[in-house]
């Protein structure tokens, strides 16, 4: 199995290594795994996104296209 590093530390990680398993792959260990779970719980991971406009803003829209 290729090795890959992983995302939180940089340190070089497995999945599978002969009869060795990685329990915590992708990660190194289990205090990156932990890392990465308060990265999304406090928010850092995001995708990006644009908001859709509201109800009242796309009615007043629609009223000023109509008037002119």
């Amino acid at each position: 199995m290729k090795k890959r590093n992983c995302p939180i530390c940089g340190k070089e990680t497995f999945f599978q290594q002969g009869s060795e398993r990685n329990p915590f792959f992708p990660f190194c260990s289990q205090r990156c795994r932990w890392v990465d779970l308060g990265h999304w719980l406090d928010g850092a991971y995001r995708i990006p996104a644009e908001e859709s406009p509201s109800k009242e803003e796309s009615e007043s829209e629609k009223e000023g296209s109509e008037a002119e």
